[in-house]
């Protein structure tokens, strides 16, 4: 396979440049990923990002990871980043089905040999990215290991709101209105229509505002809010998987102990009954423990690395 170049926006951030290339998924759907390669590398991360997220934001983490002597690859998944958007409005989350991020999963791992990655693959997967990355493991992914941070095994409603939300959003998809915006949220993205103040992803100014400077740099990387049918089709595939059994891979979690914007009861009843997993809580973590200052980055960091070495 031959992969055609794609841009790296290395401006928005002072981090290694990644090497980006476009590919396809086997429903048309053009995909951007994203090569960080390392000259004797002891194994490659794969690294799935979260909603609304784009290969840029992870070169820090690629950088931490190339230090202890992995090369790590990632991908914009469709509807964000770099992808194709999937309906007209060009800021909204949207996806038809969660199934169909597997198929990015697909045309991720089919571009694989045409980078010449190193050694054995470990994953680590964020939010969004948790929920698309235990499918692929439940489907088959040949991983060593698996690192997750405040994955997306529910969303962070109570039970009542998860109620409303399938009412809601059934009514909406059945009126053709499936990819209007979930109530509350809308075309801006996050980091820049959110105080620091208000934030519930990170504690860390300074990380905050270079989410905010990298949204300014390169508007069309962001999202705004998920649409209805993202919204409906994110809670049916977190209740099925909540019935399958868990991966036989060995697996690391890192939650932080304030986190607010995925389910963490989710996780913890998720990882109660992965034999080979170990849930680590992170102290006043947020959503984003890989996007904190030292010292908590730094351990969450050494923990995962742990679990690679170890595997």
């Amino acid at each position: 396979m031959t992969l055609d170049s794609a841009p790296f926006y290395a401006e928005i951030d002072g981090e290694p440049v990644g090497q980006a290339y476009w590919i396809t998924a086997a429903d048309g759907v053009r995909l951007r990923i994203a090569h960080w390669p390392l000259e004797g590398a002891k194994g490659t991360v794969l690294l799935f990002p979260g909603r609304t997220e784009y290969v840029e934001k992870y070169a820090i983490n690629a950088a931490d990871l190339a230090k202890a002597g992995y090369a790590t690859v990632s991908i914009d998944w469709r509807g964000q980043g770099e992808a194709d958007r999937l309906v007209a409005d060009k800021d909204a989350g949207h996806v038809a089905d969660f199934a169909d991020y597997q198929l990015d999963v697909d045309a991720f791992m089919a571009a694989l040999p045409a980078l010449a990655v190193s050694g054995p693959l470990h994953l680590l997967a964020h939010s969004m990215g948790g929920c698309i990355g235990l499918r692929a493991l439940m489907n088959g992914l040949d991983v060593q290991s698996a690192a997750f941070t405040g994955p997306m095994w529910n969303i962070g409603l109570p039970w009542y709101l998860r109620i409303v939300a399938h009412v809601v959003c059934n009514a909406a998809i059945w009126l053709g209105q499936g990819h209007r915006y979930a109530p509350g949220t809308g075309a801006e993205t996050y980091v820049l229509k959110t105080a620091f103040e208000d934030n519930a992803l990170t504690k860390t100014r300074a990380m905050y505002e270079r989410l905010q400077v990298q949204a300014r740099k390169q508007p069309q990387l962001c999202i705004g809010g998920p649409t209805l049918r993202w919204l409906l089709k994110a809670l049916h595939e977190c209740a099925d998987m909540a019935k399958q059994p868990a991966p036989d891979v060995p697996c690391l979690v890192a939650l932080g102990t304030d986190e607010a914007i995925v389910s963490p009861s989710a996780i913890t009843r998720t990882m109660a009954r992965w034999p080979k997993g170990e849930l680590m809580m992170v102290d006043k973590g947020e959503h984003e423990v890989l996007m904190e200052g030292n010292p908590m980055r730094a351990d969450v960091t050494k923990a995962i690395l742990a679990l690679y070495d170890a595997n």
